[in-house]
């Protein structure tokens, strides 16, 4: 069971002053879960085509966007990811964590069940697919060590081909987990013996720094965690900044470490991801600390739309393949159908996406354990 330590790097604030605001925090949240996980979709329905083929000679400038730059709507995945990470993990810049491997598990069986079973579908997709169309979008029927490399969550790694787009991001969701989970008990004991409570957060900062100057830079290394720790870790801090009851000087040394290394970083090479995943994180600490108290029914819509956005994400690649499959055999390349074409299979992503959150995700989710889930992007209880 995981045990949360005594010694705060950052002084708790009182229960009012963490609740304030909440609602908003999440409910914002949830918004930019849902608008992400929208473009996500229709960057897959613009790059994957052939419906957005046949629509680009009419609106190239909105396929052309879709194609290019939706995807980096992953860096709101990412950035949300580590703030809810280290709002299970280490709500006050201390480690929480005393058994690494069953929280390490814990979060296996919450991310690889329902991940397993929109895999099979995506095989069973990309077969039927393959009876109405020929399209690059269409994977070959997958080896036994192809799907075991799937559900080791080690298939880029390897170097075997996804089965469905996004299947990387499963993948490196759990290993920036597992990054931030181990260090985060490898430096609580440290901090806790020894009374430096500031070690996981500088050591964060500084896994930021080494990924925005080096790693994120080097494309060879995009199948591991370090690639992408920096827009991650900047989710961590600002968690860890949104506090209303941290210490001026504190949260202006945590808003540094979220800054200064990203302009730097963006200075010597820009990068419009990173750009956008510095956005995304100043947006939570602002949201959080600024943020008025609103109705839950005015997010009640949002809320849902995000409490299925990890199935959404799971099941719109088969959904997207088998519907420009029948597109392609079945209706004129007008593009004007071949557009409508394109709005069904994102409506079809939305509705296959609530009914496997219904009879998919929450029964596997019974595997794991009830504990609260741990820092997901895609849910608060994707992905080019």
């Amino acid at each position: 069971m995981d045990a949360p330590m005594s010694v705060s790097p950052l002084p708790s604030s009182s229960s009012k002053a963490s609740d304030r605001g909440s609602n908003f925090q999440f409910g914002f949240i949830d918004l930019l879960k849902v608008i992400a996980a929208q473009l996500i979709v229709l960057h897959h329905l613009a790059f994957y085509g052939p419906m957005a083929d046949h629509v680009r000679p009419v609106a190239p400038v909105l396929i052309d966007w879709l194609d290019t730059y939706a995807r980096i709507a992953v860096q709101v995945f990412l950035v949300v990811g580590g703030f809810l990470a280290a709002k299970s993990l280490s709500p006050q810049g201390v480690s929480t964590v005393s058994d690494p491997l069953r929280v390490l598990w814990r979060r296996y069986m919450k991310l690889v069940p329902p991940f397993l079973v929109a895999t099979l579908l995506a095989i069973g997709a990309s077969a039927w697919a393959a009876l109405w169309m020929t399209h690059y979008s269409i994977s070959a029927m997958p080896t036994g060590m192809q799907l075991a490399a799937h559900a080791l969550l080690l298939h880029s790694i390897l170097g075997y081909e996804s089965i469905s787009a996004g299947a990387w991001y499963v993948a490196i969701d759990f290993q920036l987990y597992a990054l931030l989970t181990m260090l985060l008990w490898l430096t609580g004991g440290l901090a806790r013996r020894r009374a430096m409570p500031w070690l996981a957060p500088v050591l964060v900062a500084a896994g930021v720094s080494v990924s925005l100057l080096y790693f994120n830079r080097d494309a060879a290394w995009d199948a591991w965690a370090p690639y992408f720790f920096g827009s991650y870790g900047l989710g961590v801090i600002a968690w860890w900044a949104r506090d209303l009851g941290r210490r001026p000087a504190v949260v202006a040394l945590l808003l540094a470490a979220i800054v200064l290394p990203t302009l730097y970083a963006l200075a010597i090479d820009f990068r419009s991801r990173i750009a956008v995943a510095l956005l995304v994180a100043c947006a939570l600490v602002l949201v959080s600390r600024r943020g008025i108290l609103l109705s839950r029914q005015r997010f009640a819509w949002i809320r849902s739309f995000g409490r299925i956005s990890y199935s959404i994400f799971l099941v719109h690649f088969p959904v997207c393949l088998v519907v420009n499959a029948a597109f392609a055999k079945f209706v004129p390349a007008q593009p004007l159908l071949q557009a409508c074409g394109m709005a069904l299979a994102w409506a079809a992503s939305l509705g296959a996406g609530a009914v496997f959150y219904r009879w998919v995700e929450i029964p596997l989710s019974r595997l794991s354990t009830r504990a609260p889930e741990h820092g997901s992007p895609l849910r608060v209880p994707a992905t080019a």
